[in-house]
């Protein structure tokens, strides 16, 4: 055995969407870390947990996988661990297979494989709760009876959903368990007994369904109507044309709700960080340096950046409801075939959907894509997708120049332009995605196999908890790097003093003015003037500074009333239509932020894939902010 005398080490293995995570994350809490596997960036998730009697159980949360005959990396960490071949890697003591139990017709084949590597294993049911309330009759006793194993019930979301597993795996030792008498004679295979690529020899597809319908014959009653009334939504939401009229039509929804909804929480917020900023700059009026940090620093630049965050959890509240329901992956078979036109998959679908969050946890998505061409190309385009770090650029310069009028009676013109930069990103990268495969001259098709999971109503409580993690994770960013960036540019700004009997505001004489004079002559081509020039520079590494630092820019050269003025009133009395929609031109290109840049480098192993994505970023940004200002200018 690998591990001290009364541990016991445990791989956590399972299909994706069966509740694998959540259920390493109850039972081991915050004595988790996170980290890389040796010369491969497939994460790694090791945590503990302390059984009843005391023992330390050792829990490794590996890599969803559908099969162990690996058809990406993912899959093949979890082949190679399981079977006890990852190099530096000890072997586990005990297999805890995660299945979801209502889908176990798609379930059973992995655990089949699994059992064939002749292991000590344990099968938990996971989301028993949503089985049952959707009439699905297991027998436990006889599914366990029937595979050789112990089969224990849990609901990983629920508090107590895993005290079964733990009293099971509390009174397990470091050996294998022998299987109950009578079980089915399903062919094994112990692990010296691999084929090269590292998947057990043993049974061909047909013999594996043929196993997987004897158990669910066996163990599993499902009622008719949980299945008629899948295929019934299914049947209108995967149709080629209706389905994507739905699908077009929820996404305008969701961005007419993201301006309608979140008015009301914007001005409450504003008027709520407004006054406290009064407060403050009154109780510093006799430290002027102090004062105009604080005011003109961190009220004005963060301040401005917090009054987006009702817009941002709005957004989420929606994507969270789509992917609770199941209706996401439905969205990846219904765009498929247009994503492989494109020269993408329709696994690219999730990957770039993650992306409209944070284009980071999106390229380290794309690991789940088995061809590494589709799977390049997907990380090369994730950039394109709309970050939810770009909302406070969009809904700042859409709220300052787009009147609030309604289209047709209903819909709001303000929500119509921001569904448009959306949609102009999707576009947009199906475009480079179809020229990377000109340029390839790739013809091979590569078939879509994913589970469509049964639709579900949203658990609130998991939509709260993603809410609020989404609540942190941009509030981390104000507080962190934000922050640290916004004085940094206050600095710069101040810096360094006017001379004596100046006329011009101070910061014309500033490090910062003096950077965005010199910009401005590589950006005037494209409307942009020395304040945005200076925005742009700490937005390379958090978009959302962008906003920041415009309003801490304008806030240090404004003087008498205009001091006093919010930035959207401001940048609409003082820019023109056309620089402003060239700067929305220009977030939709934009070069992404040094995060996403370095995580490409580590994804791909490869600094030519970073320039190449910097340069044609870059590049796409000017061109399209230099036609839409040309444009613009001369019809207006």
């Amino acid at each position: 055995m690998n591990t001290a005398v009364g541990s016991l080490r445990i791989a956590l293995v399972g299909n994706p969407n069966c509740g694998k995570t959540a259920l390493f994350n109850r039972l081991t809490g915050s004595r988790q870390k996170v980290a890389n596997y040796a010369g491969v960036t497939v994460e790694r998730k090791e945590g503990r947990f302390i059984a009843p009697s005391g023992r330390v159980l050792q829990l490794l949360d590996l890599p969803g996988a559908y099969s162990l005959d690996a058809a990406s990396p993912d899959e093949a960490i979890t082949r190679d661990i399981c079977a006890g071949r990852f190099p530096g890697e000890a072997a586990p003591d005990l297999i805890v297979c995660v299945a979801d139990a209502t889908n176990l017709r798609l379930h059973l084949r992995f655990v089949l494989e699994l059992k064939r590597l002749d292991r000590p294993m344990v099968l938990a049911l996971n989301m028993m709760d949503a089985a049952r309330k959707r009439g699905i009759r297991i027998d436990v006793a006889g599914l366990e009876q029937a595979l050789g194993i112990a089969v224990v019930e849990t609901i990983a979301v629920q508090r107590g959903g895993a005290t079964a597993l733990i009293a099971h795996l509390d009174s397990l030792h470091a050996s294998p368990v022998a299987a109950p008498e009578g079980a089915m004679p399903f062919e094994t295979r112990s692990a010296e007994n691999i084929a090269p690529s590292g998947a057990p020899t043993a049974a061909t597809d047909d013999e594996v369904h043929a196993q997987v319908r004897a158990l669910l014959a066996t163990a599993v009653t499902m009622p008719r109507a949980t299945s008629a009334i899948d295929d019934t939504i299914d049947r209108v939401v995967l149709n080629p044309l209706a389905g994507l009229a739905i699908l077009g039509i929820v996404m305008f929804l969701i961005f007419q709700a993201v301006f309608s909804w979140a008015t009301p929480m914007q001005d409450a917020v504003g008027a709520a960080i407004g006054a406290l900023g009064s407060q403050v700059g009154s109780l510093l009026q006799s430290m002027p340096l102090l004062h105009s940090l604080v005011t003109e620093g961190v009220f004005a630049g963060l301040g401005t950046v917090l009054q987006f965050l009702p817009q941002i959890l709005i957004l989420f509240l929606f994507i969270l409801i789509l992917e609770e329901s199941g209706y996401l992956p439905r969205a990846a078979f219904l765009l498929d075939r247009m994503m492989f036109a494109a020269g993408l998959t329709g696994r690219s679908f999730i990957p770039l959907l993650s992306s409209f969050a944070c284009a980071i946890p999106g390229i380290m998505a794309t690991r789940s894509i088995a061809d590494p061409r589709d799977r390049l190309t997907t990380i090369l385009v994730a950039p394109l997708m709309t970050c939810s770090a770009r909302l406070p650029v969009y809904t700042l310069l859409i709220a300052a120049f787009i009147p609030r009028h309604t289209v047709l009676g209903v819909f709001n013109l303000q929500g119509i332009v921001l569904f448009t930069l959306y949609f102009a990103g999707v576009a947009s990268a199906l475009a480079v995605a179809y020229v990377i495969k000109r340029m390839r001259h790739d013809k091979s098709e590569h078939a879509l196999i994913m589970e469509l999971p049964s639709y579900r109503l949203p658990n609130p409580r998991d939509v709260a908890i993603g809410l609020w993690d989404r609540a942190k994770i941009f509030l981390r960013r104000v507080g962190g790097i934000i922050l640290s960036l916004t004085i940094l540019l206050w600095f710069l700004s101040s810096f360094p003093a006017p001379p004596a009997g100046a006329s011009l505001p101070p910061i014309d004489y500033s490090f910062a003015g003096r950077l965005g004079t010199l910009l401005a002559y590589v950006f005037a081509p494209i409307g942009f003037n020395w304040q945005i020039c200076i925005a742009l520079v700490p937005g390379l590494a958090a978009r959302e500074v962008a906003v920041a630092s415009l309003a801490t820019v304008y806030a240090m050269s404004a003087t008498g009333d205009a001091a006093a003025m919010q930035l959207g009133t401001v940048i609409a009395s003082q820019w023109s239509l056309a620089t402003a929609l060239s700067l929305l031109a220009w977030y939709v290109f934009a070069p992404q932020c040094m995060s996403t840049l370095a995580v490409i480098r580590r994804e791909t192993n490869s600094w030519r894939n970073v320039w190449i994505a910097t340069g044609y970023l870059f590049g796409l940004a000017y061109l399209a902010s230099l036609l839409t200002y040309q444009i613009a200018r001369a019809l207006t």
